[in-house]
Parts: C-alpha cells; sequence; structure tokens
C-alpha cells in the first residue's frame, strides 16, 4: 500500500476545493422525501458554483424538485472517493427560468447546456452550510472547512 501524501493545511484544501468547485460539471444530489418514511432519492445532475451557491437544473416534476418543495435539506458529493467533497445545504430557490438571467447563463456556459432553454427544467440554488473535504484518513482531522454557513479556513 503506498503512503499517502502529507495532510493538506486547511487553506490549501479550501483552496483545492474552490478549485474542483470551478471546474467540475457533474455532482450527485442526495434528498429526502417528506413521505413514506423519508425514502432516499440520489440522481446525477449538472452545476455551476454562482455567487457561493451551487446551482443545478432539473425537470420541474421530478421527484427531486417534489422532495426539495417539501424539504429543502439536501447533500451533495463530488464524483470520486480519493478526493472527497461533501456539501449539506439548503435549497433556498427553485426558480422558473428567466429569473436569474446571470446565473442561468453562468450554468450554460460551464456546463455546455442551456437549460434555459428546455421546456420543463427549473433551476435549483444549493446555499452550502457545511463543507468537508478529504483525501485519505490523515486528512479527516480537520475535514469540516465549512459549519453553519461560515468558512472555518
Amino acid at each position: 500500500m503506498a503512503t499517502p501524501e502529507p495532510a493538506r493545511p486547511g487553506a490549501q484544501r479550501k483552496s483545492d476545493l474552490l478549485a474542483r468547485l470551478a471546474a467540475d460539471i457533474d455532482l450527485w444530489l442526495a434528498t429526502a422525501s417528506a413521505a413514506g418514511g423519508g425514502e432516499p432519492h440520489l440522481v446525477p445532475l449538472s452545476f455551476v458554483w454562482h455567487e457561493e451557491r451551487i446551482v443545478m437544473s432539473t425537470g420541474g416534476g421530478s421527484a427531486t424538485v417534489a422532495n426539495l418543495r417539501a424539504q429543502p435539506r439536501a447533500r451533495v458529493a463530488l464524483d470520486g472517493t480519493r478526493d472527497v467533497v461533501l456539501i449539506e445545504g439548503i435549497v433556498d430557490g427553485i426558480l422558473d427560468q428567466g429569473v436569474d438571467p446571470a446565473a442561468e447563463a453562468a450554468f450554460a456556459a460551464h456546463t455546455g447546456w442551456d437549460a434555459a432553454a428546455s421546456p420543463g427544467y427549473v433551476f435549483l440554488f444549493l446555499r452550502p452550510e457545511r463543507i468537508q473535504s478529504w483525501r485519505e484518513e490523515n486528512e479527516l482531522v480537520g475535514r469540516t472547512l465549512m459549519r453553519g454557513g461560515a468558512w472555518l479556513v
């Protein structure tokens, strides 16, 4: 087994995290239903990091949107298990097309898909409250970079 790289200091983890948020295009969004004991629901979505929020788009009639309308808490995971990024937060906006042109343009430019031109799609705005990031076991200590919506580093 290879020896892991030394643990990164918090400021480096935050810098690496922000670089991933700027570069990555896809994520996993987890929600839970309000009925039936909170059945979990996990979907891959494209996103853009815009004005300190995660902007996503999905069908307005989807289970994801229904879950978020009933319970706006969600968890996001970026791809990969050797560079973990988990983000928990509140979806503080489920907006129809044309409501936030700057976010729609940023989403289209970043993902290569103009969701605003797709009938029936809405935009989701997730405001992070807790962010964790780590690569190996030696980075578990200090993995929480944001708590209560405030950066710790």
